[in-house]
């Protein structure tokens, strides 16, 4: 016995607000917005000279396990620092005020990423405080380039490092006295 008429009609419509409910979820859900629920968080500021490739709403991890979002980043036109503000998830307000920020990158081209080292002090930072160690982002690029043309680090002829008796040996570019 097939199903007609209003049953059928509404039986296809239900399923499309399922449908198109559950893409909805999934598209916030993979851009890292939050819902606004439960909005116990705070914010935290840190300064870097290079940000790489990060972006608003990276994460912000702390051992791997994300603990916030970048919720703005800005230049400082007085220092032409980035200044980068993190939202960090209410549950983890104690952290201690000697904790460092640094700039990462997932795998070799991942996104970029906050990752948080809490120290050991046992003052925390409060909402709006400015995380005063920071590492900047590390151009892959730019490390790649040095190492080509620097000759690979080593003797380009054995490949091997210079031995320790070659830093006082003068170079044959400087002239003998």
């Amino acid at each position: 016995m097939a199903m007609r008429g209003p049953r059928l009609e509404f039986a296809v419509g239900a399923f499309l607000l399922l449908t198109l409910a559950s893409l909805l979820v999934l598209a916030v859900a993979s851009t890292n917005q939050r819902w606004g629920l439960g909005s116990d968080g705070y914010d935290l500021t840190a300064r870097f000279t290079q940000i790489g490739q990060l972006k608003k709403q990276a994460p912000v991890r702390i051992g791997g396990v994300n603990v916030g979002q970048v919720s703005n980043i800005t230049l400082d036109p007085k220092t032409f620092e980035s200044v980068v503000t993190l939202s960090l998830d209410g549950r983890y307000k104690d952290l201690p005020a000697d904790t460092s920020a640094g700039i990462f990158t997932s795998g070799l081209l991942g996104e970029s990423y906050i990752g948080l080292q809490p120290g050991g002090d046992p003052d925390v930072l409060k909402p709006g405080d400015e995380i005063a160690f920071t590492q900047p982002a590390v151009d892959l690029i730019q490390l790649v380039g040095k190492y080509m043309f620097s000759g690979g680090g080593g003797n380009s002829a054995s490949g091997e490092a210079p031995a320790a008796s070659d830093a006082t040996t003068p170079s044959s570019t400087e002239p003998h006295k």
